[in-house]
């Protein structure tokens, strides 16, 4: 295949921002982030605790049993938005963070695309199907594993913060009331199965979590590529905290049926600790993928929208093929010199070109060096 003819290396083009571009953010002090972020973390975690008071009827309805979990979560709410803020401080991630929102409440988008937003969360967030395209195996161990979660977390933190309760008139059942806020929402028999799975959703998702977080375990013992670049603290220890409290959570369930309740007293204690740990541990570790993904589906918005006008696509200024929109190319660019990258135009290059142009560069500038 011949190849295009050669130009000279790309050169900056003019400062001409396209419709909907983002001003570069005003460089920020990290005394500033800091004190940012500490107020956003408080203002949340103050919000949880009124929520949780207001949530549990002036803590009528609040568990003392299940306080060092109410505590965990305030603290996972505070480092959450700590870690949130500073994220989004820096000049990507702002440029990202805004683009999405601005796509979310644009009303020209939702006329052009009204399904849009639903179908990006259905496909992005809840199915992933871009996991697919890598490994059916790893799509599938994923969904395991995030389904597992989602329902552990839909069931525990109401639970912990009082805002469910489950009652029964006769003290021991086997009818059931469950309450959300003391309003009576529905009426079940604990013999039923729906009473088995209201009870038991937690052991149901304590067995999707140790399937899926088993298979990744697996492959970070066996897989090369994993293990290459893989580092216990952030790799290895989320998947074995998920195992235990898995584990230890259906152990619960196993010595309250089978054992009378032996053991129960230490199990309990294993299980806290694990959880405490656990919810400590996502705004500074791996876990907080889980908070930044929603992020991304903002900007998936935005470029799923832009391609969606009556613009032509910019073309490569090498080979004149397409690349993408203007407005995602220029976003490219603005994100470029907020990071002072001072080699933007190279956003208005498909890949080909720029690994020509890289090769070029490299044999004019270091080749020519060696004898």
């Amino acid at each position: 295949m011949t190849e295009p003819p050669q130009t000279a290396e790309p050169t900056p083009a003019p400062d001409s921002p396209a419709q909907g571009a983002v001003q570069a953010p005003a460089p920020q002090t990290p005394a500033a982030v800091r004190r940012r972020a500490v107020l956003a973390g408080t203002a949340v975690s103050a919000l949880l605790i009124l929520a949780i008071v207001l949530g549990s009827r002036l803590l009528r309805d609040f568990d003392s049993a299940l306080l060092p979990y109410a505590v965990a979560t305030v603290f996972l709410a505070f480092g959450v938005a700590h870690r949130y803020t500073v994220w989004v401080s820096a000049p990507g991630a702002r440029r990202l963070f805004r683009q999405g929102w601005r796509s979310f409440f644009s009303a020209a988008n939702f006329r052009k695309a009204p399904t849009a937003l639903p179908k990006m969360i259905a496909t992005y967030l809840g199915f992933q199907k871009f996991l697919g395209a890598r490994s059916h195996a790893r799509w599938a161990a994923h969904q395991l594993l995030f389904w597992g979660c989602v329902l552990a977390a839909l069931i525990t933190f109401p639970l912990t913060w009082g805002w469910f309760t489950f009652t029964s008139d006769t003290g021991d059942g086997p009818g059931y009331e469950m309450r959300i806020w003391g309003f009576k929402i529905l009426g079940f028999d604990a013999l039923s199965v729906l009473g088995w799975l209201m009870f038991h959703g937690l052991d149901i998702a304590a067995v999707l979590v140790i399937a899926g977080a088993s298979y990744f375990l697996w492959r970070r013992m066996k897989d090369r590529g994993a293990i290459t670049g893989q580092r216990f603290a952030y790799d290895l220890i989320p998947l074995i905290a998920l195992i235990v409290i898995s584990v230890t959570g259906l152990l619960l369930t196993f010595s309250s049926i089978f054992l009378h309740g032996g053991g129960y007293e230490f199990l309990a204690i294993l299980h806290m600790v694990s959880v405490v740990f656990t919810l400590i541990y996502i705004p500074f570790g791996k876990f907080f993928h889980i908070v930044q993904r929603p992020a991304a589906v903002g900007m998936q918005l935005f470029k799923y929208t832009s391609r969606r006008k009556d613009e032509e696509l910019r073309t490569c200024r090498r080979c004149h093929e397409p690349i993408d929109t203007p407005d995602y190319v220029e976003n490219l660019r603005g994100t470029m010199k907020d990071l002072k990258l001072d080699f933007d135009e190279w956003a208005e290059y498909c890949p080909r070109c720029k690994r020509v142009l890289r090769g070029n560069a490299y044999l004019t500038h270091v080749k020519k060096g060696f004898k």
